[in-house]
């Protein structure tokens, strides 16, 4: 998809199936650096220390599961500043 079509933001769960969110995000950082700054991670699983090292490391903002309507727009919002500066 991200080889089809630019994307301004992309919320990416951390533990996913066939490539997980660290792979994601390492594509982006390799072949679509525009869209970094739009990378919002989300997880479940706050607990493990490999995603907590993970997360921190990356520099992303990110939004434990679960969270409300209102917490991912709030996101989404700071994110869309952030990337119009």
């Amino acid at each position: 998809m991200l080889e089809e079509k630019d994307y301004e933001l992309c919320l990416i769960d951390v533990k996913t199936p066939v490539m997980n969110g660290e792979q994601l995000y390492q594509v982006i950082v390799g072949k679509h650096e525009k869209l970094v700054g739009g990378v919002i991670f989300t997880t479940g699983d706050m607990a493990d220390g490999y995603t907590k090292h993970f997360l921190e490391a990356a520099g992303r903002p990110f939004l434990p599961k679960p969270f409300t309507p209102d917490e991912l727009k709030s996101i989404v919002r700071e994110t869309l500043r952030q990337i119009a500066r």
